[in-house]
């Protein structure tokens, strides 16, 4: 099995979200875009913008929590480019 680790990000809110999964990445798309109670539910139109694979759900929740460290627009966009 393959892991991600993705950006999405809303245009309206102006936000990235970083998450992880071990499954199919429109599926996991589809979820953040429907109304929940998380933070990705509260607006539709998020689109992915980076995807990295991983070989194992430690290493892939590892990227993430890295990325997600960074607090930094600005270096999420940079690594969005050059991905």
């Amino acid at each position: 099995m393959r892991y991600l680790v993705y950006i999405i990000y809303s245009v309206s809110l102006d936000r990235f979200y970083i998450g992880y999964t071990g499954g199919n990445i429109d599926a996991r798309l589809r979820k953040h875009n429907a109304n929940h109670k998380g933070f990705t539910g509260k607006k539709s139109g998020w689109v992915v913008t980076y995807i990295e694979e991983f070989e194992t759900k430690e290493d892939a929740m590892k990227r993430e929590k890295e990325i997600k460290g960074w607090k930094s627009k600005v270096k999420i966009q940079k690594l969005i480019s050059t991905g």
